[in-house]
């Protein structure tokens, strides 16, 4: 007879990881774990692009999907397949959103996510070295937190926090403090070169446990639905195998890409795009998909004077400056960022100076492509249709290119790649630049979010559970009704701590 688990997790991603390490806690629970990629379980044998924190993993670990920032154009979207997810293969930036956001996520509906409910959720996740004191910050998490010293930053990222002065922005030392603005070093999730990733920090010292079963290179297909409720979910193995999981609780934590689609090929979804594939209904939830968020962003491309100091081989991003658009009610809604290193342009070095819209009031949505569940589904963005976040990151851009004439940056900079300056700065040049060339800070979020039941386009409860069908919920960043004003793996890891200690601490909320 086959198994089955109390607890199947589809996903090891951020949230993924959080969850199984938690829920495995209790060691009356049968954890299954589950991940469409690779799983190293030894750190000291773990590929170099997953341990080296000073550049993101592009291609090796990759779902290798696409999609669309503005109307017409495509690019790569990546995204980690690989036990730790995402987190196994980004910047390890571990920036948390301010306390306004989850304050909003509160006033739609889901008082469980209020500041002063997700703020032990943080605390309980990190161990931050540099301000281990705070009352606002842990000390003992299994997510190692610290920020470049003076002394260890390269010398344009030392000139970028000097021309921040100079042009009149306060300095921040903690940039997770809950009421922090201005330039500083950036919190990052590394130890010197290795990335503190949730493989590293939440799975490594959970394996030993005897009720918690880690399977990799395992795809999930589809969810099993009998009656009112998801009995387990339909799997493929690496050989082709194509098997079925059954658990008393299933959760969706593959990314809010994935975890809207594994919806969709399920029958959860919006009736007419199913039928359209030829999809059995099961629950006709319009919200699946919709509601796409994420972070514009439109950089300045800087030749370097001295071609010497751009170095693949440092880390690509140490500092940060978060504030606020004139005249606008939304905090810290810009970041700028200097980027260390960026592509050779016809034999010359290059690094970046990146303005990103941090609060955003456009939506994209995901759409499936065809009801094979290995063809990839359709992201569109449709960043800066709306013209108030057009006019903000506008404005951003503007203050971007302010860096390139404040010294000491200023002399370190022989001149602009991107943008030409000859075509002007004026308003309208810049809206049509945002417009047309904004890219994704990828940090997709809100296709399965959270409300009230009564709201339509709300997919899950404030405890990550459908509305729909028991059984099974959603807990990664596809349940974030928007998204926070800061890079967004360190909420999806709160998410997961969240959810993963309501499992373990109170389960009846989820039948078990």
């Amino acid at each position: 007879m086959t198994k089955t688990y109390d607890i199947v997790i589809v996903g090891a991603g951020s949230a993924g990881s959080a969850i199984a390490s938690r829920a495995s806690e209790d060691p009356t629970r049968d954890v299954l774990l589950l991940e469409a990629g690779a799983d190293y379980p030894d750190p000291a044998t773990t590929p170099f692009d997953l341990i080296n924190s000073h550049n993101n993993s592009y291609r090796e670990h990759d779902w290798g999907l696409g999609y669309s920032p503005t109307e017409g154009r495509s690019a790569p979207l990546p995204r980690g397949k690989v036990t730790g997810g995402s987190s196994a293969v980004n910047t390890t930036i571990a920036l948390r959103g301010i306390p306004e956001d989850f304050d909003e996520w509160d006033e739609l509906g889901n008082g469980e996510w209020a500041w002063n409910k997700v703020l032990p959720a943080f605390k309980r996740l990190e161990r931050d070295l540099d301000f281990p004191d705070a009352d606002y910050h842990g000390d003992a998490g299994p997510i190692s937190i610290r920020r470049y010293p003076e002394r260890e930053l390269l010398e344009h990222q030392h000139a970028f926090l000097e021309s921040a002065r100079s042009l009149g922005y306060p300095s921040c030392e903690d940039a997770n403090a809950p009421d922090s603005e201005g330039a500083g070093p950036h919190p990052m999730n590394k130890l010197g070169r290795m990335r503190v990733s949730c493989a590293i920090g939440y799975l490594a010292p959970a394996r030993a446990r005897p009720n918690l079963t880690i399977e990799p290179s395992t795809f999930v297909r589809r969810l099993i639905i009998e009656g009112d409720r998801c009995t387990g979910v339909e799997v493929e193995r690496d050989n082709g195998t194509i098997e079925l999981v059954r658990g008393h609780c299933v959760v969706l934590s593959a990314g809010a890409i994935m975890s809207p689609a594994i919806l969709k090929r399920s029958g959860i979804g919006p009736k007419r795009e199913l039928e359209q594939f030829g999809i059995d209904l099961i629950r006709d939830a319009t919200g699946v998909g919709d509601n796409l968020c994420d972070h514009p962003a439109l950089a300045v491309s800087c030749v370097a004077k001295d071609a010497s100091i751009i170095d693949a081989d440092q880390p690509l991003i140490q500092t940060i400056l978060r504030y606020t658009a004139a005249g606008s009610d939304k905090r810290n809604d810009l970041q700028i960022e200097l980027l260390s290193f960026g592509p050779n342009r016809r034999g010359r070095a290059t690094f970046a100076i990146a303005a990103v819209l941090e609060y955003t009031f456009g939506r994209g949505f995901l759409r499936l492509a065809s009801a094979d569940p290995h063809v990839a589904p359709i992201i569109e963005n449709r960043f800066c249709e709306d013209d108030r976040d057009a006019r903000r990151l506008a404005s951003c851009f503007r203050d971007t290119l302010a860096f390139t004439k404040a010294p000491p940056l200023d002399g370190m900079i022989e001149e602009l790649a991107f943008p030409n300056l000859k075509r002007g700065i004026d308003d309208e040049t810049m809206l049509k630049l945002c417009k047309g060339r904004s890219s994704s800070g990828y940090h997709p979020c809100g296709t399965a979010r959270m409300g009230p039941k009564e709201d339509p386009q709300s997919v899950v409860n404030e405890y990550g559970q459908l509305h729909t069908l028991e059984n099974v919920l959603v807990a990664d960043a596809s349940i974030m009704p928007s998204v926070p004003r800061a890079n967004t793996n360190l909420t999806s890891i709160m998410i997961g701590e969240k959810i993963g200690e309501w499992l373990r601490t109170s389960p009846t909320i989820y039948g078990l």
